[in-house]
């Protein structure tokens, strides 16, 4: 089996995206491909189609060995792409990003916006660009360059969807459907996310589930005078109180049950370390006024916290009046929205059933008390990737950044994480991309780091060759 040439690679890569993907990627970024949930008539306007088949022309323009291209159309929803290279080894990689783009913000710099691609330095300004127009790119442009070499491959679908930025509720169907198609991959390549900074490979490990719902806690069918009814009649607000320290102890904000909580690993903690290390005074950037202490002090324990262990928040009421409005009355309810966050590996669909027993069992004062869990997603815990690509990953990093790849744990929710691992619970996964630092990604001057797309393609070319069974 040939060896991959790293100088060879570096050189086919920068010159393909400077020539082939970048005029291409700007096209995109004109193309106001807004995500379902921001254009109701998405279908009408073809902004979508038009992205897709942006993309699909490119893709067909490249002197690729074994191409099938495929355009997959539900009613009602909103397409999905899946390119296939026939490999010349044993082994599947299936790829997945997206081409809708957030809505447009307001405060771009001048000479730039949303719709207008302007390359600028080092950078891609564009709606789209680093979020996640060019994942797609630099994945097909990985096998290329692997072709380039003559050096074998796995099969690699690219599985790139429109409707991520709405929470791909369609994506779903399209994996049924497309179940024969996809296969069962040995190795998941998802680029879209980043990292800290530009000067290494950031690989997620972890993302937190999410389990949120509404508490309601009744105990009257009208309102009565609190001359009359306080200090006999049970506050629906303080019964609330009283059933949320049933999860989190509300002296320190820890959360309670057991089975809230993950095992954090000795590996983890070292890693956790060194992004507080790499962190710096950045951990202590939250708006805080004057005088408030933060729950936790230590850096690790910190980006732990955020990251690795469950919390809980209360983020909207009802049954409460405004205090312009209120009146010395006794509320007949109190209703809570509750959001909890799960630590990755934990299953939300159980923590949900947990939660709503654990709230109402044996209700304070015989009040009535439902818990309405409606939005759970399971976050997303990566298995070791296995020691070939690992150490291929490795030799790449160091060639092409100067640096060993990092960890990276985020705090919040993906779903269409949880649900490529659900779908394929034995395939490994490989979670990165280029994202960085000011690249405001749903914001205003959204842009790509050209040179660490570049860098990420590269890497990406070093897995792939290594996922050969």
């Amino acid at each position: 089996m040939s060896k991959l040439d790293l100088s060879q690679l570096s050189g086919f890569v920068d010159q393909w995206w400077d020539d082939s993907a970048l005029p291409s990627l700007c096209e995109f970024v004109e193309i106001p491909a807004l995500s379902p949930s921001f254009d109701s008539d998405w279908e009408a306007n073809g902004y979508l189609d038009a992205a897709v088949n942006t993309f699909v022309a490119w893709v067909r323009s490249l002197p690729l060995k074994g191409l099938t291209v495929s355009v997959h159309r539900l009613k009602n929803r909103s397409p999905v792409l899946l390119v296939r290279i026939e490999g010349d080894a044993d082994g599947d990689v299936l790829f997945y990003s997206h081409l809708d783009k957030q809505p447009e913000a307001e405060g771009w710099s001048e000479g730039k916006g949303p719709w207008k691609a302007v390359i600028e330095d080092e950078w891609l300004f564009g709606r789209g660009s680093v979020d996640d127009g060019y994942g797609g790119y630099a994945g097909v442009l990985s096998v290329l360059a692997l072709q380039d070499q003559g050096i074998s491959h796995p099969t690699c679908r690219f599985l790139i969807e429109t409707g991520e930025e709405s929470g791909s509720p369609d994506l779903e169907f399209y994996l049924d459907e497309m179940k024969s198609d996809l296969g069962i991959p040995d190795l998941v390549i998802v680029l879209d996310v980043g990292g800290m900074d530009y000067d290494r490979l950031w690989i997620t490990q972890s993302l937190r589930g999410i389990v949120a719902g509404t508490l309601s806690v009744k105990v009257s069918s009208v309102g009565v005078h609190s001359g009359h009814g306080s200090g006999v009649m049970p506050s629906s607000f303080r019964l609330a109180r009283q059933l949320l320290s049933r999860i989190e102890d509300q002296d320190t904000g820890e959360i309670l049950p057991e089975w809230l909580h993950l095992e954090i690993t000795d590996k983890m903690k070292k890693e956790c370390a060194q992004i507080a290390e790499m962190a710096g005074d950045s951990l202590d950037d939250f708006p805080l006024l004057d005088g408030v202490q933060k729950q936790v002090d230590d850096p690790q324990d910190i980006v732990m916290t955020m990251n690795l262990r469950p919390s809980l928040s209360i983020i909207g009421a009802d049954g409460i009046p405004s205090i312009q409005d209120a009146g010395n009355v006794l509320r007949t309810n109190t209703d809570l929205k509750v959001s909890i966050r799960t630590p990755p590996g934990i299953s939300a669909h159980e923590v949900a059933e947990k939660v709503q027993e654990l709230l109402e069992s044996d209700p304070p004062n015989g009040a009535h008390v439902e818990a309405r869990m409606t939005e759970v997603a399971d976050g997303f815990l990566s298995p070791e990737l296995p020691d070939k690509i690992s150490s291929s990953l490795e030799s790449a990093c160091q060639e092409f950044y100067g640096n060993s790849s990092r960890s990276l744990f985020i705090g919040g929710t993906i779903p269409v994480m949880a649900m490529l691992q659900s779908r394929y619970p034995d395939s490994k996964f490989l979670i990165t991309g280029a994202g960085g630092p000011g690249g405001n990604a749903h914001g205003p001057d959204e842009k790509l780091h050209i040179p660490t797309a570049k860098k990420v393609t590269k890497c990406m070319s070093a897995a792939v060759s290594a996922t050969i069974r």
